[in-house]
């Protein structure tokens, strides 16, 4: 299985390609400025939550991630519906985005858990 931190890094590299590859026009490059920041920070989180120095910070950088995600997705389609990049073409990262996004929600939920069990057991012994 692949990690999620190859996966969101390998997203963003077809991030970086579908931006280069999309029109100069003022409209599709809005919409490229904020695919490209939100795309590739998901990773960029990603790595600051497994470096993070406690479980709660694991848990907000893995949150952020997955907002970063939702927002990618959000972008995507509106590209997409845009008729920016044909539906055909841009499908397979749309999809990959909610993939992400679903695989990040379960993660963070799972993550409150664990800071939430480890917080009792502090306050159980204090």
């Amino acid at each position: 299985m692949e990690r999620i931190e190859d996966r969101t890094y390998q997203f963003a590299l077809r991030i970086v390609k579908m931006v280069q590859a999309m029109p100069r026009d003022a409209a599709s490059q809005i919409m490229a400025r904020q695919v490209m920041r939100s795309g590739t920070s998901i990773g960029a989180n990603i790595e600051e939550a497994v470096a993070g120095t406690s479980k709660r910070d694991f848990a907000n950088k893995m949150n952020i991630a997955q907002k970063e995600a939702r927002e990618t997705y959000y972008w995507l389609k509106l590209i997409r519906d845009s008729d920016i990049i044909p539906s055909n073409r841009i499908a397979p990262l749309v999809q990959e985005a909610l993939e992400i996004t679903k695989i990040l929600s379960k993660t963070v939920t799972t993550a409150r858990k664990n800071l939430a069990r480890a917080t009792q057991r502090e306050n159980d012994k204090s």
